[in-house]
């Protein structure tokens, strides 16, 4: 699943090629895709004409501020938005499309059908109808991600850390992937109990994952399956990992091979010199 530098990639590649432009037309091609309204008609007869402001991410979340309403989208598991000519061949498994002038088109693909979309009217906030937004935590990048914060979130768990990490309403935007890099580069064992880790422990995890998530974006994100930048351009920080994906190769600190293990069903690389 896409994770926040994925995400945030995808967000600056649409502010570059879609803001101050007005959607046409559009059409779902899969009515599942649609989250709200229930009504296809009434999103694509709604949703056209509207000019796009600006787009934002929160945690995974992509959403468009248009000159009324809002546009919400989630990647789910193998989403793509991909910027493309009106005219080229179209994906298997595209679901909606979004039409511009100049045969301009902003086509969403996702074979596994887990993404999804939402369209508010007015300009109430995204909250009321993209009701995952309600349960996220603070913003890694936000001033709200303070040390105090996240030792009171972490302080009183019994769940591993990296379970913990995962939960989005900790902090939003932190999965699989970058869980595992940044508990490498805090030294930190996946399974210690969140609890019972000190406060410099704690320190070096909330730079970790600032770090680990500002390095992805900057590589453009991690392509390990389905994700791709808006052009199609794959993302470079898979060639750069710590860990994640890396099982049985030299530890890059150490030489030590990597390991991996299943916590709360999801697979965890590290470390098993670097980190204790």
């Amino acid at each position: 699943m896409p994770e926040l530098p994925e995400v945030e990639t995808v967000c600056r590649g649409l502010n570059k090629t879609t803001s101050a432009l007005i959607i046409k037309s559009a059409r779902v091609l899969l009515p599942r895709t649609l989250a709200y309204p229930d009504s296809i008609a009434s999103f694509e007869q709604g949703i056209a004409g509207k000019k796009i402001i600006q787009w934002h991410r929160r945690g995974k979340y992509l959403l468009a501020q248009l000159s009324r309403g809002w546009l919400g989208v989630h990647l789910r598991m193998t989403g793509q938005l991909l910027w493309v000519n009106q005219d080229s061949a179209l994906q298997k498994h595209t679901r909606v499309r979004l039409f511009f002038d100049e045969g301009k088109e902003l086509r969403f693909v996702d074979t596994r059908t887990f993404g999804k979309f939402w369209w508010l009217e007015n300009d109430s906030p995204p909250e009321t109808v993209v009701t995952g937004l309600q349960k996220l935590g603070v913003e890694p990048f936000s001033p709200q991600f303070t040390i105090q914060y996240f030792q009171e979130k972490l302080k009183k768990s019994r769940r591993n850390i990296k379970t913990l990490l995962l939960d989005q309403s900790v902090v939003a935007g932190v999965g699989n992937i970058y869980a595992d890099e940044a508990l490498f580069k805090s030294g930190i064992m996946p399974n210690t109990i969140s609890g019972n880790l000190k406060l410099p422990q704690i320190e070096k995890l909330r730079t970790a994952i600032i770090e680990v998530l500002d390095d992805s974006i900057k590589a453009g994100g991690t392509s390990f399956s389905d994700f791709l930048h808006i052009t199609g351009v794959n993302g470079n920080y898979a060639g750069k990992a710590w860990v994640y994906g890396r099982k049985g190769e030299p530890c890059r600190i150490c030489s030590t091979p990597i390991d991996k293990m299943k916590l709360g069903g999801r697979s965890t690389h590290f470390c098993p010199q670097c980190q204790s």
